[in-house]
């Protein structure tokens, strides 16, 4: 950022270097923080040769840039017992398992916490949901998105909670906005910064757009996308990042605040759809100080090609 010139009123005993330093070492510590979108490995599909790290290689260099990345863990992680489809998957059900070692590949791809507020966390009940915790306790990769919980990750001396909401049983809940926003309150009390990830809204290449109202997808109530977003932005949250319709959605900033309501696939192995406007993805980076004031943020555009692997590029960076 250029430093202004000192107008002519500045006292002439003033040493601008001096001066400079001390504007700076007033300056509240910032961090960067940043959100992809969908992830999902299973092995009824086929897991990917060389595993995760193999098919995030190619974009391994935007996602360590931010201070913090987070990312949506769709799916489990573990092996063995019964998915809810039965045999695996099949016609329109998908359940998604991959090998406890992803979560040490997602870190060292440059994942510093997931999401694990959404439909797929239950594919195989809560022993899945079991094995996933113990994957991501062993490879010391945070998670957020379990009914009541906060994690905190530190970063050059800020503290950032993450709190994730999704409308099932097994996440902080989405669908009662009072308690979202006591849970973002409770979060707020714990940390400098609050992040909010939400699996909310419609699916598919007709949901780009984020209506006013509420949302359903298979028959789901998926809950009233905007209103949920605004209500803990107005309890605390200082960035709200979203997940679950599987494209790009627009951005906003409410009372200062960025929400990406979706940035659409990110990667997979044969377990996402591409082609179009399903294709089309991201990595969001958002600088923001330990106040909450917003300091930039940008877009990096990604292409989500066929059979799940995210690539950089696809289009223009923009820029807030």
């Amino acid at each position: 950022m250029p430093i202004a010139a000192a107008s002519a009123a500045t006292p002439p005993y003033v040493d601008p270097i001096n001066h400079v330093a001390d504007e700076h070492h007033r300056r509240p510590p910032s961090v960067e923080l940043g959100w992809a979108g969908d992830m999902a490995f299973g092995r009824h599909y086929g897991l990917p040769p060389g595993g995760a790290r193999r098919v995030l290689s190619s974009i391994a260099d935007v996602l360590k840039r931010p201070d913090i990345m987070a990312a949506n863990l769709e799916g489990v992680l573990g092996s063995g017992g019964s998915s809810k489809c039965g045999g695996g998957g099949g016609g329109n059900c998908f359940a998604f398992q991959a090998p406890a070692s992803y979560a040490s590949e997602f870190r060292g791809s440059g994942i510093d916490i997931v999401n694990l507020a959404n439909n797929h966390t239950n594919d195989f009940g809560d022993y899945g949901i079991g094995q996933t915790l113990s994957a991501l306790g062993h490879a010391h990769l945070p998670h957020s998105g379990r009914p009541g919980g906060i994690a905190v990750v530190r970063s050059h001396g800020v503290r950032v909670a993450y709190v994730g909401f999704a409308p099932y049983p097994w996440a902080a809940s989405l669908l009662d906005i009072p308690a979202a926003e006591r849970l973002v309150r409770k979060a707020d009390r714990r940390a400098d910064l609050v992040v909010a990830m939400m699996h909310a809204g419609a699916e598919g290449a007709g949901a780009t757009h984020t209506p006013h109202g509420r949302e359903y997808a298979f028959g789901e109530n998926r809950g009233e996308t905007r209103r949920f977003a605004h209500a803990v932005v107005s309890a605390g949250a200082d960035l709200v990042v979203g997940s679950g319709p599987h494209v790009l959605r627009g951005m906003e900033c409410y009372r200062r605040r960025v929400i990406a309501y979706s940035l659409g696939n990110f990667a997979g192995y044969r377990t996402l759809q591409t082609g179009g406007v399903l294709s089309q993805s991201g990595v969001l980076r958002v600088r923001i100080d330990r106040t909450g004031r917003l300091k930039r943020g940008r877009l990096v555009p990604a292409t989500f090609d066929y059979p799940g692997t995210p690539h950089r590029g696809g289009g223009s960076i923009s820029q807030v």
